[in-house]
């Protein structure tokens, strides 16, 4: 038997679909609180603002970002397997969404500097993705250059497969997403 979820979980998986496929600016509070079926106090209790709301749809986010992505790398021990498996990762999440792009860029579109707060988590994830990747070319003991080349290296893996991303969503394929993993397999 499924387990009744919590008001201020409705509260956030309502807000966490429409942000995501609507987009924050087109979704309203009253949306929300109809979508919840909850109480506008209901919402105030658990969040103080639309703004504190967001931060918490991107926490969450965050959370099942790395949690689901370790997962699906956790059977792969060669750390070239382990990257190119990042890159299979991001093409099933942009599938399953039917390409609706990266949570955090399509906020970050939105919102841009307006929110410092949110502004800095979504600067901070990406910077927390970014560390992944390096770590994973860390580790390729084939990467036999200089520091400076092996920064622009992992720079350029974050930047192409970013762009990707963005490219998923703009054309509703992943194309090259799996053109950057081509790329990858000749770097190394």
């Amino acid at each position: 038997m499924k387990q009744k979820s919590s008001v201020k979980e409705r509260i956030l998986d309502t807000a966490s679909r429409l942000f995501y496929h609507q987009g924050f600016n087109s979704t309203g509070i009253n949306q929300i609180i109809a979508e919840a079926d909850i109480a506008i106090g209901s919402l105030y209790k658990h969040y103080e603002s639309k703004s504190d709301l967001l931060y918490h749809y991107l926490e969450q986010q965050e959370t099942e970002y790395f949690a689901n992505l370790n997962d699906y790398l956790k059977d792969e021990k060669p750390p070239l397997k382990k990257l190119l498996k990042l890159i299979d990762y991001r093409i099933k999440l942009q599938e399953e969404s039917n390409f609706s792009g990266c949570h955090f860029i399509k906020i970050n579109a939105e919102i841009g500097r307006e929110d410092k707060k949110i502004e800095q988590f979504v600067q901070a994830h990406k910077e927390r993705q970014r560390e992944y990747i390096n770590g994973l070319v860390d580790e390729i003991s084939t990467v036999k250059t200089l520091l400076i080349e092996k920064k622009a290296l992992q720079n350029s893996i974050f930047l192409m497969i970013e762009g990707a991303v963005v490219s998923a969503g703009i054309n509703g394929n992943t194309n090259d997403l799996k053109t950057v993993k081509k790329s990858i397999n000749q770097f190394f």
